[in-house]
């Protein structure tokens, strides 16, 4: 990889919303990252009862690693009877999920707002609008 085609470096913003951290991520999460951010992401799952988002709408690539990180987060929250929700409105990610077998093992949200009756509407949204007649 050229000079010219580097991949941005990974970068993260914490926040609490509704009760959640949200933890906005920006960049590349993959083998090189999952050091730092795995670190991190451990932390804020040691509690109990976790709530964390992931904001990914800002990460252009996710690799094996980076998957491997989410489910390793994924399974830390729900041993401590937490919650995860993934937030991205990436075709690509969800393609790479459902290729994975990953898909139901993630609840992945276009957008993040806090309030629970707004997620509720957005996840119970159809994905096919319905035939009009």
């Amino acid at each position: 990889m050229s000079k010219s085609q580097t991949r941005p470096l990974l970068g993260h913003i914490e926040r609490t919303i509704g009760g959640a951290t949200v933890v906005t991520l920006s960049g590349d999460v993959g083998f090189a990252t999952r050091l730092c951010l795995g670190g991190r992401l451990d932390a804020l799952s040691a509690v109990s009862r976790p709530d964390l988002v992931l904001d990914l709408r800002a990460v252009p690539f996710i690799d094996c690693a980076g998957l491997g990180l989410l489910c390793r987060l994924r399974n830390r929250v729900t041993a401590r009877g937490g919650r995860l929700r993934l937030v991205s409105d990436s075709a690509a990610f969800r393609r790479i999920l459902r290729r994975t077998g990953l898909t139901g093992v993630f609840q992945v949200l276009p957008e993040f707002t806090g309030t629970p009756a707004v997620e509720r509407v957005r996840e119970e949204r159809p994905a096919v609008p319905a035939a009009q007649g």
